[in-house]
């Protein structure tokens, strides 16, 4: 029986590797219906009588199945890391699981505003003259503006701010800084708040940016409620997150002309093939342009 093999796999999860309770759930039940597709079609006894086409069989019955790509990826992981305990364990003389490439997934493209949406959000941002108004305002400008992270946007202090400069200093993943500049809209925006606002919400730090009601530094959630509310007062009904103005700066970007490596600098990539996904975005939305623009682009008839 094969079941034994796998209570000294989750043994070894949860004592050796310290992997948390919802992680181990995962990869058990991953490898309950892997090991019963053996057993019940092969009869195997033994892991060693595992080959790569009895593997290739169990990710093509998924496949049957219409198991989405990232859900068999993810199953293919867990046979894999189980395999390579067995290898390490003695119990196999190798990983023939390493030797099967993952389902290729297809990223599902980022939610990105065009650019009235985006006006549309800048401008509900823009309406209430009160201290948490402006700093909103500067928030989602800033936001915008410099195509930032959520994390990057709400850990800025009033030093990283050089507004006489029109730019920000960011400290991005893995502590990597880099300079970006800063609009006029941005500038306007931000100084707004720290004279007519930041002083009125009672400072408890007096180098954070962006403050809560409470005088404290602004979270995540807090930034993505008023990302929220603004969205509904705009009158959006796309599904956004503080990370949407991110896309959509990059996106605008790259629509307008803005070259892949500028674009690469100013979001702080490592790696240019991140970037490049924005294209995909770009030329998703030239696709509709033409379709609803062009005379003999087979639109259908309303």
């Amino acid at each position: 029986m094969l079941e034994p093999l796998l209570k000294e796999y989750v043994y070894y999860l949860r004592i050796t590797k310290n992997l948390s309770k919802n992680t181990i759930s995962s990869y058990q039940n991953d490898l309950k219906d892997y090991l019963l597709f053996l057993e019940t079609n092969y009869h195997f006894k033994r892991m060693d009588q595992v080959k790569k086409e009895h593997v290739v069989n169990y990710i093509s019955r998924l496949k049957r199945q219409d198991m989405v790509p990232r859900s068999i990826s993810r199953k293919l992981s867990s046979i894999r890391s189980f395999h390579q305990y067995l290898m390490g364990e003695k119990i196999i003389d190798e990983n023939i699981v390493s030797k099967i490439p993952k389902p290729k997934t297809q990223k599902p493209l980022p939610t990105v505003l065009n650019l009235e949406e985006t006006l549309r959000l800048l401008d509900a941002s823009a309406t209430e003259k009160t201290p948490l108004g402006y700093r909103n305002n500067a928030m989602i400008e800033l936001a915008y503006g410099a195509g930032l992270r959520v994390s990057e946007l709400i850990n800025l202090n009033i030093s990283d701010i050089h507004l006489n400069m029109s730019l920000v200093n960011i400290t991005g993943k893995g502590n990597k800084e880099r300079i970006v500049p800063l609009g006029d809209k941005s500038i306007k925006a931000i100084r707004k708040y720290i004279v007519e606002g930041r002083p009125f919400l009672h400072p408890i730090e007096r180098e954070v940016l962006f403050l809560n009601k409470s005088g404290a530094r602004i979270s995540r959630i807090g930034f993505y409620k008023i990302i929220q509310n603004l969205a509904i007062k705009a009158g959006i009904e796309k599904k956004i997150s503080p990370h949407t103005l991110r896309h959509s700066f990059a996106t605008h970007m790259l629509e307008n002309g803005a070259d892949l490596r500028a674009v690469q600098e100013l979001l702080g990539h490592e790696d240019i093939l991140t970037t490049e996904n924005y294209t995909h975005i770009s030329k998703h939305h030239l696709q509709e342009v033409y379709t609803f623009a062009h005379p003999r682009a087979n639109r259908k008839e309303e």
